[in-house]
């Protein structure tokens, strides 16, 4: 497909002919099996952590949005896949330098050309999504979508740093959690219930 094409399926929602553009989700389950993933969430608690060298000694770095990391003590330094709802702007592309973006909003229409041509693009299915926001009886964040997605994968481990259900607030901007679209008590409930029944969850 080329530009054109992209934007035309785009403005049209072909979903068949977007999805066309990404990795099998079975391909990318299997590109995390066995791996010590760590999920680096936007909770502005985590600034006053130093998880930075437990994050980038993991097998497989996933990292959410925009993804501000305010030093390499308390975030890390690398990103090797990021789970992407929003528009990136170029200057967090190249300063995040992903080997894989997986684009998790259903809104089609944010999706850039970019990012839909870039290596190991991940579209995650309309299904998968509105199954998880029927189950938490909200629309689902970013960060709960990519839990839920890794789990399926044969992980070692997955560990969350920067997951406070928005106790916090978020780096990425300013918002409160009444602003926004989520339910973050029922997140926050939906991750104890896992973390309690699958022990490769871990909340840092």
């Amino acid at each position: 497909m080329n530009r054109l094409g992209f934007h035309i399926a785009r403005t049209l929602r072909n979903e068949a002919a977007i999805a066309s553009l990404s990795v099998p989700q079975a391909e990318l389950l299997a590109a995390a099996a066995g791996k010590r993933v760590a999920l680096v969430g936007n909770a502005r608690a985590l600034s006053d952590r130093r998880h930075g060298a437990a994050i980038d000694a993991a097998d497989l770095v996933v990292r959410v949005n925009r993804a501000p990391m305010t030093s390499a003590e308390s975030h890390g330094t690398r990103t090797d896949w990021l789970a992407l709802a929003v528009r990136l702007p170029l200057a967090d592309r190249e300063r995040l330098d992903p080997r894989r973006i997986l684009w998790m909003s259903p809104k089609r229409k944010r999706l850039d050309w970019t990012t839909a041509r870039g290596p190991g693009f991940y579209l995650h299915p309309l299904d998968d999504y509105h199954a998880l926001a029927h189950a938490l009886g909200a629309p689902p964040s970013t960060g709960i979508m990519a839990i839920e997605l890794l789990l399926r994968a044969p992980l070692a481990s997955l560990t969350l740093y920067g997951f406070d259900f928005f106790a916090s607030q978020s780096l990425s901007g300013s918002r409160s959690a009444a602003q926004v679209p989520h339910d973050f008590a029922a997140e926050a409930e939906w991750v104890r219930a896992r973390a309690g029944a699958d022990p490769r969850l871990r909340i840092s």
